[in-house]
């Protein structure tokens, strides 16, 4: 065999395989987006937040979806939680033990370990994480996660539904902090996850080297930052 053919047999294996992930990728997403939540869950959610509507509920699941879609599509690289609400409903969701198993496995084909909300603040690997949320949950509702004009749903449920212990996102905090209704810092911004000044990094929110759209070769970071969350951490 010449070297000619044996260059267009590992270029056409390599083909083959990034097409296979593709297609992997392809399902996994569409079993996220088509995921039946178990009975009995938005009962548990509201035990947590009574004020919630059936409605309410159906929006923080699909907080919920769009999360595990960014963890996803990074690669299955570590993501940060961005909502105290769908953190909450996440919780729950795991203490039905084995249909979350079963879940993970189709949507991920690994187990996908629970972390505490987060916002950006200072710990490094945290903002890596919530910076790649923030962007992956922009691009799925074509924002621009740069120069944000709304708030992707992850971000915005909190304030939307009133959490009383939830994060509050602004697109941009500027013209607020300029006219001191920042919220003594009590808001943040979805401008800031463009700034380094948090940690000197933008790390995660342009994009992520290696790896490939299945997530192999991500190096494990499936469980990056967990702080000792693991299954069901920082729940109650």
């Amino acid at each position: 065999m010449t070297v000619f053919a044996i260059a267009a047999c590992v270029a056409l294996a390599a083909f083959c395989a990034v097409l296979w992930q593709r297609q992997v990728t392809l399902r996994r997403e569409a079993y996220i987006r088509s995921f039946v939540l178990p009975q009995g869950l938005f009962e548990r959610l509201r035990r947590h937040h009574p004020q919630l509507t059936a409605k309410d509920c159906q929006l923080v699941a699909q907080g919920l979806r769009q999360f595990f879609l960014a963890h996803l599509k990074s690669g299955r690289r570590f993501v940060s939680m961005p909502s105290q609400v769908v953190d909450d409903l996440w919780h729950e969701l795991i203490l039905y033990t084995r249909h979350y198993q079963v879940f993970c496995q189709r949507a991920f084909g690994r187990f996908l370990h629970h972390t505490p909300a987060v916002v950006l603040g200072g710990n490094r690997n945290d903002n890596t994480g919530i910076r790649r949320c923030w962007r992956l949950a922009c691009v799925e509702e074509n924002i621009n996660p740069r120069k944000p004009s709304r708030l992707p749903l992850l971000f915005a449920l909190d304030q939307k539904l009133d959490i009383s212990n939830g994060f509050r996102y602004l697109p941009d905090c500027e013209a607020a902090r300029r006219a001191g209704r920042d919220g003594g810092g009590s808001v943040h911004c979805g401008g800031d996850f463009t700034s380094p000044s948090f940690d000197g990094s933008t790390d995660g929110l342009d994009g992520d080297s290696g790896g490939s759209a299945d997530g192999a070769g991500d190096g494990g970071a499936d469980g990056g930052g967990d702080g000792g969350g693991g299954c069901g951490g920082g729940g109650d």
